[in-house]
């Protein structure tokens, strides 16, 4: 039973070992190499710093000379290049502090220490040309000034030299010693990492042969049983030959097996009474689409039917008004009733030819006769019919004035169709609405129509509204209607080449209708 847990054991136990064993080696390499290459990385700067003292002490040099001249420059040259040699030997005599606090040894510590009696020459040897300089410009020769500063001048660079060439000798040294220090201790790390190296392959070979081969034959044949089982032979069984964790995977899996096989018995059964279900409900489902779509065809032929059947009276009657309205000997009192009649009838007839155009746009039907028109006549026409609605809702109809009829290439009765659609929608929707206005405008070569409310405006989702079949959601006559006036609208201008958009904001609702103008006959054509 825990066989297996005792092989894992050791087999983490020694890898665990080694791993300990190469990180403390591996640290104690990394900190002797780091502080190797710290030692490196100061000396080198310390180098840096003694060649900007030597720039600087020539600097000084020079501003001596320049001080001391017939025609001296600024005189704070000479302060400042005093000021930067100061600064440069502080700063050697910091590195220096550092790499005496720094070292390990007693050895180095005087290594170090020796470098600090340089350095107070350098201090002694630029105070000393100082006072030198001081001393030579009160002299009132100049050839005395000019001897007397190149006397001072070849003193001063007797004296710097050799403390500046024990300085930079000194860090050489030490780069070349820390150089030689690094290369021995990369030699030992080659030599530790290829032992180290062997011993884990010849570990690891042990360990392969002795736990992890077995292991595997084992799980390969797991492996095996599984995929047999996932291509459906579920009568596989695994010979079960020890009684340790992979014994009890195994009988496991044996079990599971067996109840699978059980399982698909069950499953097969289930699955052939559910195919007959879904067969008896295909066939329901498709018996009711097609009464659906004979009972559709049948409304479609019904309102088409019942548009053509009312035209045939209604011209009739219209004909009828005409010859009486033309009639010498029709009574005056009579003329007003027979222009109300005809006046009605008209507006049904109207009314019919939209049912028919609307009944043959749902089947596809639509034929647009595009000419040239205005859109004054057309906008006032709609707002003439609309206006009993409008007044029944107790919602104020206005017509917008403009300062000049514009024409657009449209089919009349179809715009004047969807402009009245626009408006029933405004009175039907804009809930507390007091007005809608109707109004057009020239726009390039065509004209914009709006129709606009200050009722709540459009929901955020207005592109929707498109849709058809969408309808309102509110209640009562908001959800009115077949949902396909939007719809209906955007098909229609979209065969004119315009555009049609909604607008929230101001507050109320807006929907804006772009028509091209004459212009755009000939691509009509």
């Amino acid at each position: 039973m825990g066989s297996l847990r005792v092989r894992f054991g050791l087999l983490v136990g020694s890898a665990a070992s080694l791993v300990v064993l190469a990180a403390i080696g591996l640290y104690g390499a990394l900190h002797t190499a780091e502080r190797t290459l710290d030692a490196t990385l100061d000396a080198q700067v310390r180098l840096e710093l003694i060649a900007e003292l030597s720039g600087r002490l020539t600097e000084f040099g020079l501003a001596a000379v320049e001080a001391v001249s017939d025609n001296p420059g600024r005189p704070e040259r000479l302060a400042n290049a005093r000021n930067e040699v100061d600064k440069a030997l502080n700063a050697v005599d910091e590195g220096v502090s550092r790499a005496v606090a720094g070292a390990g040894g007693v050895l180095d510590r005087t290594q170090y220490t020796a470098r600090a009696r340089p350095l107070a020459r350098l201090r002694a040897a630029r105070a000393m040309l100082d006072r030198q300089v001081a001393q030579i410009q009160r002299e009132p020769d100049s050839a005395r000034r000019a001897d007397a500063i190149r006397g001072a001048l070849n003193a001063f660079g007797a004296v710097t030299g050799q403390p500046l060439t024990f300085l930079v000798e000194a860090e050489r040294r030490a780069v070349e010693a820390s150089a030689a220090e690094v290369r021995r201790l990369a030699g030992r790390m080659r030599l530790v990492a290829v032992a180290a190296a062997v011993v884990i392959v010849l570990l690891l070979v042990l360990l392969h042969q002795g736990l992890t081969r077995p292991i595997l034959r084992r799980i390969e044949a797991i492996r095996a049983g599984a995929a047999a089982i996932g291509r459906g032979e579920l009568d596989t069984r695994l010979p079960v030959a020890s009684h340790d964790e992979l014994g009890l995977l195994v009988a496991s899996f044996n079990r599971m097996a067996a109840r699978l096989k059980r399982r698909e018995i069950r499953v097969a059964a289930d699955r052939a009474a559910l195919e007959e279900t879904v067969a008896r409900a295909t066939a329901d489902l498709r018996g009711a689409n097609a009464r659906l779509e004979e009972i559709d065809r049948s409304r479609r032929r019904f309102f088409a039917d019942v548009s053509h059947e009312l035209r045939t009276p209604l011209t009739v009657i219209l004909g009828e008004c005409d010859l009486a309205a033309r009639s010498p000997d029709t009574p005056d009192h009579l003329r007003p009733v027979i222009a109300t009649i005809r006046k009605r009838a008209l507006r049904l007839h109207r009314r019919v030819g939209d049912m028919l155009r609307v009944a043959r746009s749902e089947s596809g039907e639509i034929a647009l006769e595009r000419r040239p028109v205005g859109l004054a006549a057309i906008l006032a026409e709609a707002v003439e019919s609309c206006a009993p609605e409008a007044g029944r809702r107790r919602i104020a109809l206005v017509l917008e004035p403009s300062a000049a009829d514009v024409e657009v290439l449209a089919d009349a009765e179809w715009l004047r169709q969807i402009v009245e659609g626009l408006i029933d929608n405004a009175l039907r929707h804009a809930v507390g609405a007091t007005q809608v206005r109707l109004g057009f405008a020239a726009h390039g070569s065509g004209a914009t129509v709006t129709v606009s409310d200050d009722g709540p405006g459009f929901p955020p989702e207005s592109e929707g509204l498109f849709e058809r079949f969408r309808r309102g959601s509110g209640p009562g006559p908001a959800a009115s209607g077949f949902g396909i006036g939007l719809a209906l609208a955007r098909w229609v201008v979209e065969r004119h080449d315009g555009v049609i958009r909604l607008e929230s904001g101001g507050p109320g609702a807006r929907v804006i209708l772009e028509l091209p103008g004459e212009d755009m006959r000939e691509d009509a054509a």
